[in-house]
């Protein structure tokens, strides 16, 4: 089931470019309206809004957002809403705006081209790598029997075993003075050894 959706940090977006970023009696009224999707409401506060107005540049930015707003009311909803079986914990859209990052720099770097299932693909690995689960989801989408997960799991243990430094070199690099010319036969031993 594909739909597009309007979310909570887009819409607040709207609101604070077109009415200012303080909160007053307005701003609190369309707000509402928007959340409970009353349009009349919505229109009917705005309208109030745009009527207190002077300044030319503000009654447009305020008509501008009535637009956007009238043109997506369809597109405002709350998606756990409208999905049978939303998980219990799930969260609203806005939540990516924080975690979009990880996914962005992996997938935009060098002029990069996905298909739709490669980028799906891509998003996927990326969230089982921070949600930590992409281990088990593939070592359970393979089709052995469980000995063979078995080894492959041990095998996966050991490879990030090894991947790791075991050794810390606490040695000091330092070097012997000599005053010498390197061409002398002294000077020619010093740059074999070092």
């Amino acid at each position: 089931m594909k739909f597009t959706q309007l979310d909570d940090y887009h819409i607040k977006q709207a609101i604070n470019r077109a009415l200012g970023w303080k909160m007053n009696e307005f701003k609190r009224n369309i707000q509402c309206a928007i959340t409970e999707g009353d349009k009349d409401k919505f229109n009917l506060w705005t309208d109030t809004f745009e009527s207190t107005l002077e300044d030319e540049k503000e009654i447009k930015r305020v008509s501008e957002f009535r637009t956007y707003i009238t043109n997506h009311w369809e597109c405002i909803f709350d998606w756990r809403k409208i999905v049978k079986n939303a998980p219990k914990d799930a969260t609203s859209l806005g939540c990516i705006e924080s975690r979009q990052r990880h996914i962005s720099f992996r997938m935009k770097k060098r002029g990069m081209h996905w298909s739709a299932m490669g980028a799906e693909s891509m998003v996927k690995v990326k969230q089982g790598i921070l949600n930590g689960t992409l281990r088990e989801v593939y070592l359970m989408a393979q089709k052995r029997s469980e000995r063979k997960q078995r080894d492959v799991r041990k095998a996966v243990r050991m490879s990030e075993y090894f991947r790791k430094s075991k050794h810390v070199n606490n040695s000091r690099q330092g070097s012997i003075s000599l005053y010498t010319a390197h061409s002398s036969p002294v000077g020619k031993l010093l740059k074999s050894i070092t």
